[in-house]
């Protein structure tokens, strides 16, 4: 069952900003909104997902140096 969600206070930038970006979809700002909601609710948190991540790394049961990262990380960028 579908429900109404009304969001009071949001700048007028923010609400020309979404206007325009719905509009060059070429959907209406509810379209555009609902689409953003529902993009957002299919995802999992940032929380959830660091969660996620720290159980595999723990299972997992390795550790890389931050060193090691770091180097890696410089001579991919030569």
């Amino acid at each position: 069952m579908a429900v109404q969600i009304t969001v009071r206070n949001v700048a007028e930038t923010v609400r020309n900003e979404l206007a325009a970006r719905a509009a060059l979809r070429g959907q209406s700002m509810q379209e555009f909104l609902r689409g953003e909601l529902e993009r957002i609710a299919s995802r999992p948190s940032v929380d959830l997902w660091l969660e996620g991540v720290r159980g595999r790394k723990e299972a997992a049961g390795t550790r890389v140096a931050r060193d090691r990262i770091l180097d890696a990380r410089d001579r991919d960028r030569r």
